[in-house]
């Protein structure tokens, strides 16, 4: 007999994950995970598991500095997206951010992009993002 994986599927971890969509003359800026990491070799927009009582924009701001040396300044959030991976959930916090400077640079990342929005389909990014990559190609057009 079929199970619903959702209805019946057993409990998992649930991780809150904070987007930090760092904008610059209209570009957003991309990370590409490195090989040996989960989703390895992948795109994604910036971010990270937040801490226990640090808010999504606190975190958004902490890992890009982290990860790429840019400092930004959250400006407000987009809906919450949640997403079931086969070993964990997720639930991503996507904060709309300002570039405030920094040369970005690879820490903690395998490279980085200032991508277009109407060219976020170029690159492969994780499956949890497809809603939040629908939208902001669709606010550009």
């Amino acid at each position: 007999m079929g199970r619903d994986s959702l209805s019946s599927a057993s409990p998992k971890s649930l991780i809150d994950v904070a987007l930090a969509l760092v904008w610059r003359n209209g570009c957003l800026l991309l990370t590409r995970r490195r090989k040996e990491a989960h989703l390895g070799g992948l795109w994604e927009i910036p971010g990270g598991k937040c801490e226990p009582g640090e808010t999504p924009e606190a975190c958004a701001a902490r890992e890009v500095l982290e990860e790429v040396g840019v400092a930004c300044r959250p400006e407000g959030r987009l809906p919450v997206i949640e997403y079931a991976y086969p070993e964990h959930s997720v639930r991503l916090h996507p904060v709309e951010c300002v570039y405030l400077g920094g040369a970005p640079r690879p820490i903690q990342v395998e490279e980085w992009a200032w991508v277009l929005p109407a060219d976020l389909d170029r690159y492969p990014l994780p499956p949890a993002n497809a809603p939040l990559v629908e939208a902001l190609m669709d606010r550009s057009r």
